[in-house]
């Protein structure tokens, strides 16, 4: 975005990245809360062991021993990317050229200089 006589673009403040203090507290929660999930696996295998099929204790051993592994992957996923931000670069399209010419040539000599 252009300010009115043509000098510096104005920058948006919707264009702002998210702060980083709060892009570490999110991910610390969805952390959490991923943690939560395999502790609530771990106590229900437990207390399903013997009154439900065997599958069913299993899934939720597997889901415990899993969700670790995923959690660190989101958590060290980094700072989310903006699409609606503008592009960083002008990007501006670039004429059809001429044909390649050498040293002499003339526009107005037909023979490109020679003879």
């Amino acid at each position: 975005m252009r300010s009115r006589r043509g000098e510096e673009p104005v920058q948006r403040i919707t264009a702002a990245p998210e702060p980083l203090a709060e892009d570490v507290a999110r991910r610390q929660r969805r952390y959490l809360a991923q943690m939560g999930v395999r502790l609530v696996c771990f106590v229900l295998t437990i207390i399903t062991w013997s009154h439900v099929p065997r599958w069913v204790s299993l899934v939720l051993v597997v889901a415990a021993v899993v969700l670790p592994y995923v959690a660190v992957i989101f958590a060290n996923a980094g700072r989310e990317r903006r699409d609606d931000a503008e592009p960083f670069a002008d990007l501006r399209e670039i004429g059809p050229g001429g044909r390649p010419g050498r040293i002499g040539d003339t526009p107005d000599d037909p023979a490109g200089g020679r003879a």
